[in-house]
């Protein structure tokens, strides 16, 4: 799930939004602003009803990222680097590089973000129940308390043992440490998240006969069934590559662009002699990151190259294929060794060894 725009950094973790996250955020404060809150609290002034709503929902989209955080914040603290956080539709999600060492580093990794969704849900319902008792019967311990629900069934529907939820997570350190085998492990995890995919479908389909809140099972069935299957598939190739280096795959000493030359020199000069897909771009002397030849065919004639430089991820020869297998199906990787470029990896690179691997 990609970043459509970034909030920065959080206790140094890079925290991202999906264009997804403003559907949640709309139809959350539409739903409490002109339904829930009004039918609740009747007689207050229009803005309140709105101002509560936005405020409301903005609230519960900070309740997801403390649950992202949580997992990262002790992912970070069982060594493994933390990519970042992204809010979407369906929760938020926390890539790390590599996987945990140990069952137990992925339970409390896993289980840390249920945790604080609980914690969180104990906390506001406390406060809501704190204004009650004051005699504040109002609008804010109204909120308060839907908040409070909202992270209590947060934490719930996580721990359902389904991958790639918590739960599932849960459940593969469990099968881990009984089995020893960690692709084995995935490959059940990952079965049992299949399973309640289909029930999730199944069940939405036939919600949606009455009410149209079924389709959030059907989405929620959907992403289950994609996503558990994909670690499956994501598993099997790691097994097969286990023990092979980035070394043994990459494009070695690949043929570099100047940041100087224009669009007009590249597809003159380079394209016809070496005709590669990305090539990295080298400016005085410094790997910049990767130019590729789609995009600079839609440049102007006198337009750098380096106007359209992307980003690219680094590794070294010596890392292995199936721990950087999630990261390379992203995309493109540069492979150094010191401060020298030595190669660069791609999907395409990954696929070839894939088909001649028994």
């Amino acid at each position: 799930m990609n970043d459509t725009f970034r909030l920065g950094r959080i206790v140094g973790v890079r925290v991202g939004v999906n264009w997804t996250v403003l559907v949640v955020f709309t139809l959350l404060a539409y739903g409490l602003a002109a339904e829930r809150l009004p039918q609740s609290y009747k007689g207050l002034h229009p803005v309140v009803y709105v101002l509560g709503g936005l405020v409301t929902a903005a609230a519960f989209l900070a309740s997801l990222l403390a649950h992202e955080l949580a997992h990262a914040i002790v992912a970070r603290r069982n060594g493994l680097t933390v990519e970042g956080i992204t809010l979407w539709l369906l929760g938020g999600v926390a890539r790390f590089e590599g996987e945990p060492e140990s069952p137990g580093a992925e339970l409390r990794i896993a289980g840390s973000g249920p945790l604080v969704s609980l914690l969180l849900g104990v906390v506001l319902a406390g406060a809501s129940a704190v204004l009650l008792i004051a005699g504040m019967n109002g609008m804010v311990a109204g909120c308060l308390a839907w908040l409070a629900a909202i992270n209590v069934v947060l934490a719930l529907f996580n721990v359902i043992p389904a991958a790639p939820l918590d739960g599932g997570r849960l459940v593969h350190a469990l099968l881990w440490r009984l089995s020893g085998d960690r692709t084995k492990a995935t490959l059940r995890a990952s079965a049992a998240g299949r399973g309640f995919g289909w029930i999730a479908m199944v069940a939405g389909f036939y919600v949606s006969l009455w009410n149209f809140s079924g389709l959030w099972l059907i989405l929620i069935g959907w992403f289950l069934i994609a996503a558990a299957g994909l670690e499956a598939g994501q598993a099997r190739a790691a097994a097969r590559l286990d023990g092979i280096t980035i070394g043994r795959i990459m494009t070695p000493d690949p043929f570099t662009v100047p940041a100087s030359m224009t669009a007009a020199e590249f597809l003159r000069e380079m394209l016809p002699r070496h005709r590669h897909t990305a090539y990295p771009l080298v400016d005085d002397g410094v790997v910049r990151g990767v130019v590729t030849a789609a995009r600079i065919r839609a440049q102007e004639a006198g337009e750098p190259v380096s106007a359209v430089v992307e980003d690219a991820e680094r590794t070294s020869a010596q890392a292995s294929l199936a721990d950087l297998l999630p990261r390379l199906a992203r995309g493109r990787m540069l492979v150094f060794e010191g401060e020298r470029l030595v190669g660069i990896v791609t999907p395409r690179d990954l696929a070839r060894t894939l088909e001649h691997l028994p």
